[in-house]
């Protein structure tokens, strides 16, 4: 039967394997007769082809090479495009740190101007890294997405123009502390021994140590690499502070680190919706985390995805079409002209976002 590119299908096609998203989770499954609303729905997850056959057509049976010519080779925009030079960048920066070299600070700047110049492309719940070989390395890859959300969070919050930059390299440069750490110790795939764990610890206190006094690099971005795991009621550590004794960008810091973290697979455990990750968070505000602007990152975060597709822990998908502000990680989603509200319905949450329409 044939393999045909997605703007070939027609409604009333049969799939004869199930659809896939990008992610591997099932969107559509097989024997599903394809609907008008299945059609916009598989282009909008950007899916190359479907295997499907057609009631008394003949002229279906497309060769191999042919196949394969329709389907669209993997562009990055770009945002993507930057984001890899950045992971580069960075990782070498870290190799040079790790060798007794000072942090390269224009170099990164630089970098992450030329990053920061798509940022109006950046959305925090749907952007996908790009395919790089370091997309395993997740010391890199979060800290990079970490600078690219405390910038937003910069300006969300409305902190002065001139700190956004600052902010954004507080969150790139947060966990610098670790190329000091012993990699038998950071890449352990055991249990880590009490005294294992105080070494881990450390890499606040280096990170402090190899940015302090930096060149072009405020008192913020300092504290944010010594401070990024301290909480609110003093349960974190090095120095187990609390409160307003945590530097704001420390806290912005944390919040975009804990929410990346969280929403990336690990060899340990596979990534949590971003929706179930916000709620977390929003839970986490009393007490551990900011409330304030924990607030700001999940009510902004939401905003933007009006349009959006979703796929429910029940496994049917639909679109947001209203987001109550009082609870902005449960909108209602229309599913095939149903609208569920998630408010009600405590059992259904959102597991996948694709992106908007």
């Amino acid at each position: 039967m044939p393999v045909i590119p997605v703007p070939q299908a027609q409604v009333g096609d049969r799939l004869n394997k199930d659809v896939q998203t990008a992610l591997g989770s099932i969107l559509m499954e097989k024997g599903r007769v394809l609907s008008e609303r299945d059609l916009e729905i598989l282009q909008a997850f950007l899916i190359p082809t479907v295997d499907i056959t057609r009631e008394g057509a003949e002229d279906l049976e497309l060769a191999e090479d042919e196949t394969a010519a329709a389907a669209p080779a993997v562009k990055y925009n770009s945002l993507q495009q930057e984001f890899i030079q950045m992971e580069k960048l960075l990782k070498r920066t870290f190799m040079m740190v790790e060798g007794g070299m000072k942090v390269p600070v224009l170099e990164l700047r630089n970098g992450l101007k030329s990053l920061l110049d798509f940022i109006d492309d950046y959305n925090v719940i749907t952007f996908k890294p790009p395919v790089t070989v370091y997309q395993d390395d997740h010391l890199i890859r979060n800290s990079v997405l970490c600078a690219m959300t405390c910038y937003m969070m910069a300006k969300w919050n409305k902190f002065p123009e001139r700190e956004w930059m600052q902010l954004s390299i507080a969150g790139l440069l947060h966990d610098i502390g670790n190329v000091k750490v012993d990699k038998n110790i950071l890449n352990k795939k055991g249990r880590l021994t009490p005294d294992e764990v105080q070494e881990i610890r450390q890499h606040t206190v280096y990170g402090f140590k190899l940015l302090e006094n930096a060149t072009s690099l405020n008192q913020g971005v300092w504290l944010a690499a010594l401070q990024h795991h301290e909480r609110m009621d003093g349960s974190g550590y090095p120095m187990r502070v609390k409160g307003e004794k945590i530097h704001p960008y420390a806290k912005i810091v944390t919040i975009a680190d804990v929410y990346h973290a969280m929403t990336s697979n690990r060899n340990y455990r596979k990534a949590k919706s971003p929706y179930l990750v916000l709620e977390e968070l929003m839970s986490e505000k009393f007490g551990k985390l900011d409330p304030m602007y924990v607030e700001t990152f999940v009510e902004k975060a939401t905003q933007l995805h009006l349009g959006a597709f979703v796929k429910l822990n029940d496994g049917r998908v639909g679109e947001i079409v209203f987001t109550d502000r009082n609870y902005p990680t449960r909108p209602m989603v229309s599913i095939q002209g149903t609208v569920v509200n998630l408010i009600k319905e405590r059992d259904l949450h959102i597991v996948e976002v694709f992106g908007a329409s």
